[in-house]
């Protein structure tokens, strides 16, 4: 009898799939908390803020303009022209 199992998730390489189901944001290596998050799309403009993240006191809000250009270096891995290194992370990859 054959078993089935199902397909082991890969790291996204495109934004908006990477930021689909996040609960958590790292931002060079400091955990955040999504609060917010919008994919950016055809309607997103420059100033619109598209990441909520918190960590204990300390809030941070990303705009469009500041994920444009965003570049996906590996393993989920997205390098901001800014220079912060973004990855996002489900429950299910926090141990």
């Amino acid at each position: 009898m054959e078993t089935f199992s199902p397909p082991e998730r890969l790291p996204a390489t495109n934004l908006a799939d990477a930021m689909a189901d996040a609960d958590f944001i790292l931002i060079d290596d400091e955990v955040f908390e999504a609060e917010y998050l919008r994919a950016p799309d055809e309607y997103t403009v420059a100033d619109d803020v598209v990441i909520e993240a918190k960590r204990g006191d300390t809030e941070i809000e990303l705009t469009c303009a500041e994920l444009d250009g965003a570049q996906h270096i590996g393993e989920g891995v997205f390098r901001l022209r800014s220079g912060a290194q973004l990855r996002f992370l489900s429950s299910a990859t926090i141990h």
